[in-house]
């Protein structure tokens, strides 16, 4: 439809235009009549607007009058809230563009070559290296010439039991119950003894006692410090996160005396290390950590610490919407985050200063109700769960008033909030944690870093390898099997001792001579430990074996039987 102009004639201009002469009969020139433009008549042409003429033949209907726009003041009185956007565009979010693409890096597809290459990438011979050079330090200091150096081979074997123990989720089961010749699993009498499992977990270590109290004094973490260090760098190398990321702490329980330990009463284990944590929000991959060691040597609480975390733990993202808790979420923050181009959404303490008192309150609030307020950057809303309750959310990814058409009504902001929080690194690691009990701190967080290497090294494996066992609920507890299957290999192979439990020796020397099937049936049956008789072949001594003949199946003795093995090529 046509837009119509009208234009008001005075007195004066119409005598003009009808006679040429004004009141006073002066002539005046007729000036030249111009097209009047939407241009000169300062109007905004929208073509997706429809004007409804209402002066002529009353066709249409008159336009609904809009609800009239309504302003909060801030509890500090420094910020204006709307709430109506603000030329915010009518787009419901911001759509975050990020350059680099999600998921492993193009180092990481080179050099996987098998599940024990993915986890090396988090715990290279590197770091390795400097946890053997410091164990045999503190070896010789502890049993003096007595002690025999570890290599290698047993440093990734002990590991390997450890995540052994994560499958098993046997984290809160003694040690010596998986050693235990009737309840125990035989991989771990397979690979070493409990006494050398025990000598190995009291004197690992992680740098050298005798320079460290002069290093303490001005860091905290200098009993881990080179391997801390070296191993976030890592992280943050070979993967690139998605469009979401959240920002989280995670508590890593500690019992023993450490300067900055923290009380959460919210976590399982409430006392602990409190570590902040960078994770993408699609596979929880971890990407970023920083461990917080309290209050800095001046004895000074550090300020603005939420913000300053946030800052720290997405340095190096851009594009990126950042997801965090009512701890870390404030104005300030998303104004900083913008200047980085990056987003954020995260539920607000409602004694924020920023926050009106309008959206704090709950008074008359109607349940499954929300509450809006904006400004060119910012959005804020209250949504009410149930009466005399209210979540606040503040975001500035989302543009406008969006609620969901569900049930519930709630707010297209805190869905977004819900779906980026659901899965988080505390909880998957949890799971299968290889964490035993010890007073040392460093040996905590030295769990920790094996915990999230393996789940780094699980997310970087099936994102290579998609099709691994596909269809299976419980992949990750198969990878962390196979992680721990080939740490343990290697010592196994070079045992000499065979364990006395049949089931652990059976264990051994399938690894070290693995037999054909036509020559395992040709061995005698072996129990199972639940049986034992005296060797028919001894008599009249008694002899008690578990080893059967496997054609009388007769009890005998190593002494009466044949156990040979024979490969393919002498065969």
């Amino acid at each position: 439809m046509s837009r119509r102009l009208t234009k008001r004639f005075s007195v004066k201009e119409v005598l003009v235009q009808v006679f040429g002469h004004d009141e006073e009969g002066t002539e005046i020139e007729p000036e030249i009549e111009e097209d009047v433009s939407e241009v000169e008549d300062n109007t905004d042409f929208d073509p997706d607007f429809e004007e409804t003429d209402q002066s002529t033949d009353g066709e249409g209907e008159a336009p609904e009058e809009q609800a009239p726009e309504e302003t909060f003041q801030s509890k500090s009185g420094h910020l204006l809230w709307s709430s109506s956007p603000q030329d915010r565009g009518r787009r419901a979010r911001v759509e975050n563009i990020i350059k680099l693409t999600p998921g492993p890096t193009r180092y990481v597809t080179s050099h996987v070559d098998d599940i024990k290459s993915s986890f090396h990438l988090f715990l290279p011979e590197s770091i390795e290296g400097i946890i053997l050079e410091m164990t045999n330090l503190e070896g010789k200091r502890v049993f003096g010439d007595t002690w025999r150096e570890i290599d290698l081979v047993d440093l990734q074997a002990y590991i390997g039991l450890l995540i052994f123990a994560g499958v098993y989720r046997s984290n809160n089961e003694a040690t010596k119950s998986l050693w235990d010749a009737e309840s125990g699993r035989p991989i771990f009498r397979a690979t070493m003894s409990l006494q050398q499992f025990h000598v190995l977990s009291r004197i690992i270590g992680f740098d050298n006692r005798d320079t460290q109290p002069v290093r303490w004094r001005n860091d905290k973490l200098a009993a881990i410090r080179n391997i801390w260090d070296t191993w976030v760098e890592r992280l943050s190398l070979m993967y690139n996160p998605g469009p979401e990321v959240i920002v989280d702490e995670r508590l890593v329980p500690v019992r023993g005396r450490c300067s900055f330990k923290v009380y959460i009463p919210s976590k399982p284990g409430k006392y602990g290390i409190k570590i902040w944590a960078a994770c993408d929000a699609r596979s929880s991959y971890a990407w970023n950590m920083q461990v917080n060691m309290g209050k800095p040597s001046t004895g000074r609480a550090e300020k603005n610490q939420g913000m300053c975390v946030v800052l720290d733990m997405t340095a190096g993202l851009q594009g990126h919407n950042i997801t965090c808790d009512n701890f870390f979420t404030s104005y300030a923050l998303g104004q900083e985050l913008l200047k980085r181009k990056l987003t954020m959404v995260g539920t607000v303490r409602k004694n924020k200063p920023e926050l009106p008192p309008a959206l704090v309150s709950t008074r008359g609030r109607e349940a499954l109700s929300s509450k809006f307020a904006l400004t060119d950057t910012h959005t804020l809303v209250s949504y009410v769960p149930k009466k005399n309750r209210n979540v606040i959310l503040m975001s500035t990814l989302h543009k406008n008033a969006a609620v969901s058409t569900t049930e519930d009504r709630k707010p297209l902001m805190t869905q977004d909030y819900n779906k980026n929080k659901g899965g988080y690194l505390d909880k998957l690691t949890g799971t299968y944690t290889c964490k035993r009990m010890t007073a040392r701190w460093p040996v905590a967080l030295f769990h920790n870093i094996l915990d999230v290497s393996a789940f780094n090294a699980y997310v970087v494996w099936t994102a290579i390898h998609p099709t691994w066992n596909q269809g299976k609920s419980f992949k990750r507890r198969l990878f962390l099997a196979e992680l721990g299957k080939a740490l343990v290999t290697p010592l196994i192979q070079r045992r000499q001792h065979i364990p006395r439990t049949p089931a652990s020796a059976s264990r051994v020397r399938s690894v070290q001579a693995p037999a054909p099937a036509a020559a395992l049936a040709a061995l005698p049956q072996q129990g199972h430990g639940q049986k034992r008789k005296r060797c028919e072949l001894c008599a009249p001594r008694d002899n008690k074996t578990s080893l059967r003949c496997c054609k009388c199946d007769a009890y005998v003795c190593k002494a009466h039987s044949d156990l040979s093995v024979t490969c393919h090529s002498c065969a």
